[in-house]
């Protein structure tokens, strides 16, 4: 668990150090590949609190999210039509899902390190 904590502060140390800009037509691929990069992070964190992390299962499924997401948003530029908006919604509301289930596993256990 303090590996990949670790890796997020670090990644996100560097992403405020490194001045990298993105193209403004970029924002809605990054978008959605951000909350998909996301969702698995608070997935990997729920299993792992749960004891059934599998990190084939949580690479798989960061790069592989991250892909999809990202191409909805482009195929649905080419279309004419805002595609990203699925994946906006699927992986915001799985976000959210895991959090809570994160917050409820942390609570129980503090609750029965303060019970004993």
């Amino acid at each position: 668990m303090l590996i990949p904590l670790l890796g997020l502060i670090i990644g996100v140390m560097l992403g405020f150090v490194l001045p990298i800009d993105l193209p403004t037509s970029y924002t809605s691929y990054m978008s959605v590949a951000l909350l998909a990069a996301l969702d698995s992070v608070f997935g990997g964190v729920r299993a792992d609190l749960e004891h059934k992390f599998d990190s084939h299962i949580f690479i798989s499924g960061f790069f592989g999210n991250t892909l999809i997401a990202a191409f909805l948003a482009y195929l649905g530029d080419r279309l004419g039509i805002p595609l990203y908006y699925a994946a906006i919604f699927t992986f915001g509301t799985r976000l959210f899902q895991n959090f809570a289930i994160i917050r409820r596993i942390a609570l129980n256990k503090l609750q029965e390190k303060y019970k004993h």
